[in-house]
């Protein structure tokens, strides 16, 4: 599993958007801290929790010089009606492959749920040389990060 102090794995993903353009990582990376906050599944109560608290700290996020990503396994299409019937103003990165949740070793089954290979709920902040300065990983996919500690890691990124 990645945590702080490992080199931040790269991959590449698909944005949310009517484009449904290719993400990067490593294109956003030298330019401020980079928030990658993995979740389960668009229009869940818990993920749709955490990307409205998420956007209520953008902007304490922003004046840090950060730059958040939400990612789920979600296609493009799902995330770009997620993030309208939200008000996100961040970027969805759909990762359908699984790259990104493999890289980060998150992959997670919800047999139960009928869900195999989704991300669980995970948040990194990447520093601008691409070194993991903060790491948080979900004990339960329900549970959420602590925003305070986490704006605070991209305050100090």
């Amino acid at each position: 599993m990645v945590s702080s102090g490992d080199t931040a794995p790269t991959f590449t993903a698909t944005y949310n958007g009517s484009d449904h353009e290719t993400f990067e990582l490593d294109e956003h990376l030298g330019d401020g801290p980079v928030v990658l906050a993995f979740f389960p599944g668009a229009f869940t109560p818990p993920c749709s929790n955490e990307m409205v608290a998420l956007q209520e700290h953008i902007g304490r996020i922003e004046d840090a010089g950060g730059t958040l990503f939400g990612i789920s396994a979600d296609s493009s299409f799902s995330l770009e009606a997620f993030a309208d019937e939200y008000d996100l103003e961040f970027d969805l990165v759909s990762d359908m492959d699984s790259e990104a949740t493999e890289a980060y070793d998150l992959s997670l089954d919800l047999p139960d749920l009928g869900l195999h290979g989704i991300a669980n709920r995970a948040v990194f902040v990447i520093d601008e040389d691409g070194t993991v300065t903060y790491s948080w990983v979900a004990d339960d996919p329900t549970n959420e990060p602590d925003y305070e500690d986490l704006v605070a890691a991209v305050d100090s990124a």
